[in-house]
């Protein structure tokens, strides 16, 4: 993992789960992080737990990055502390857990949208120009439910659906400027993302519907993306069914269907 050795990185979504766990996987590695969430506290104490483990002490900026001007003050403050920007990691993000047809409050559907692809454009819109002058690179935590439907997270499919239309599109663009993009697809991972999911009603579950017995750790998630970082890889899906999903989908989508359903009907 030499190549992300002094490295400047941004880890949206830092104060727990993925974000938490890719932040103290990088911080022995000797990047220099900029640790972003809207939880001051639980940053702080992200900071404290890594500073014993890592050879650069971390910026925390405590923004809520669904703010274009949070984006720009976030990415200004990274670039006064810091002198440049490497990496930019978009990991933030919230979940739903209601069928359609269940759903009586529609603007949960807004604030998916919202957090997981509006907010990362926004960040990625605005780190952009420092990108281009290191030939940086784009990380961008999506999900299998962006690869196909999932039951009950309709909202939160469509939401990741639409981050890896858009930075595909990005990787494109940018090919030029020689800026790297990379989409990490996890399978279901033990996070606080599940027990803040919204129920149909908008309020958070409060607890995890997953067997957390029978899914990888964010510790776990962790490892796994950092060679896919290091190497700027185009593409990682964590989950063997997800990587053979994407190729049964085009010959047996019904069979897909089916995985789908049983995958969330058994919390595994």
């Amino acid at each position: 993992m030499q190549e992300l050795k002094d490295k400047v990185v941004i880890v949206t979504g830092a104060s727990e789960g993925i974000g938490r766990a890719l932040v103290k996987a990088l911080a022995p590695i000797g990047c220099k992080l900029v640790l972003t969430a809207r939880n001051q506290q639980r940053l702080d104490s992200l900071a404290q737990a890594i500073s014993s483990n890592s050879s650069h002490q971390p910026l925390v900026f405590a923004a809520d990055i669904t703010d274009p001007l949070a984006c720009q003050a976030l990415i200004s403050a990274t670039v006064e502390h810091f002198g440049q920007l490497d990496i930019l990691i978009n990991n933030a993000g919230m979940t739903m857990w209601s069928r359609f047809d269940e759903l009586h409050d529609l603007s949960i559907l807004n604030k998916v949208m919202q957090v997981n692809y509006l907010a990362p454009a926004y960040l990625t819109h605005s780190a952009l120009p420092h990108l281009k002058v290191t030939q940086g690179q784009i990380v961008v935590v999506a999900s299998v439910a962006g690869l196909t439907g999932v039951p009950t997270r309709s909202g939160y499919s469509a939401s990741k659906h639409a981050v890896m239309g858009f930075f595909d599109s990005l990787r494109i663009e940018l090919s030029d400027d020689n800026v790297a993009v990379t989409i990490l697809c996890p399978d279901f991972v033990v996070s606080e993302i599940h027990k803040r999911a919204l129920d149909g009603q908008g309020n958070p579950l409060g607890q995890s519907p997953m067997q957390e017995n029978k899914i990888i750790t964010a510790a776990q998630c962790a490892q796994m993306m950092l060679p896919a970082i290091a190497g700027r890889k185009r593409l990682m899906i964590t989950s063997l069914r997800g990587r053979l999903g994407r190729f049964v989908r085009l010959i047996a989508p019904g069979l897909i269907d089916k995985i789908a359903r049983k995958a969330i009907a058994s919390g595994h």
